[in-house]
């Protein structure tokens, strides 16, 4: 017989599923999630230097959180491009689950970042912006937000760019590290975890905040603007949360939303699996090529083939320069 719950218990998501969360008395709604063996089959595949692989960890994770609101079978991209050693990061959600990541650096550039200590996310991103892409299918408009990259960590750049951008009172923490576990046999794996909650009350002038320096609502004569004192408690709750706690696998998501809400009582939803999943295809890489003058389909010729290898999965595809080659007719 399966082994059932007693009244009381209640059942874990566990790695790689996002688990939504809702605060009815803070007005606040939420995700929360753990990645594990889906998180270190990504970076393992690539073999990144262990400072990018922790700031592309942060960037998945993020970006779980933000594509697990979709409500319809879209995808969500967030994208950075910056000025500094690793000047590019690329994680994409689709509405299924499926994820798929990929960060561009400057080896010699990183090197001297080590060199100099100068490792944490904010230094090996430099300036630059961060694009969030909704992606809503054919036939429908995309949307993009954007927002700067100005020495400030992914956390924060999530908040101003839903302060900016969405309106919306928002906090975001991640936690990313390389951790043996007994059950991984002394190997050494890549687990990281994020918490994202948003104030959403019914009287939408509730969800005021103070204007970021430099906005067009910041007067000298205005009065400061006083954070709604639901939202003031949970931004308390979240400072409480300590880094290991997002990411400890005895600890899990739903244990760690009762630390922080048991008082207020919080609601758990059911959660939603995230996989490894590239979406690329044969057919697809093909299409592209298709759209190549002869020109530069002689110049993608190698050894008599065409090879692509996709960035984020690493498969590669071979082709006839043949298949594309173009009749005198056309």
């Amino acid at each position: 017989m399966s082994e059932r719950l007693k009244l009381g218990d209640f059942g874990h998501a566990g790695d790689d599923v996002i688990v939504p969360f809702q605060v009815e008395a803070l007005d606040v709604r939420g995700r929360a999630v753990q990645v594990g063996p889906m998180l270190d089959t990504m970076l393992a595949r690539h073999d990144y230097p262990e400072p990018v692989a922790r700031l592309l960890a942060e960037c998945v994770v993020l970006t779980a959180l933000l594509g697990s609101s979709l409500k319809f079978d879209g995808k969500l991209i967030l994208q950075t491009q910056s000025d500094g050693p690793v000047d590019m990061l690329v994680a994409d959600f689709a509405a299924r689950g499926a994820m798929r990541a990929y960060a561009r650096f400057d080896e010699a550039r990183l090197a001297r970042a080590q060199e100099e200590g100068h490792t944490a996310p904010e230094q090996l991103l430099g300036t630059g912006v961060l694009a969030m892409t909704i992606d809503q299918g054919a036939h429908m408009q995309r949307y993009q937000g954007v927002v700067q990259l100005d020495g400030a960590s992914l956390e924060e750049v999530a908040r101003n760019y839903f302060r900016q951008s969405e309106q919306i009172p928002t906090d975001v923490r991640l936690s990313v590290a390389r951790q043996v576990l007994p059950e991984a046999g002394g190997k050494a794996s890549w687990r990281a975890g994020g918490m994202l909650a948003q104030f959403l009350p019914d009287a939408p002038d509730r969800m005021r905040l103070p204007d970021l320096p430099g906005g067009d609502g910041e007067s000298d004569a205005a009065e400061p603007v006083r954070l709604d004192d639901a939202w003031a408690e949970l931004l308390a709750l979240f400072a409480t949360i300590e880094a290991d706690e997002l990411l400890d696998p005895t600890i899990g998501a739903e244990r760690l939303l009762y630390r922080l809400f048991h008082e207020h009582g919080v609601v758990v939803f059911p959660g939603q699996t995230v996989a490894d999943d590239c979406s690329c295809s044969r057919e697809k890489i093909s299409a592209i090529l298709d759209g190549f003058s002869d020109d530069e389909i002689a110049e993608s010729v190698e050894n008599g083939e065409i090879r692509v290898n996709c960035e984020f999965c690493s498969k590669e595809y071979r082709f006839d320069p043949a298949e594309f080659t173009r009749s005198d007719s056309e």
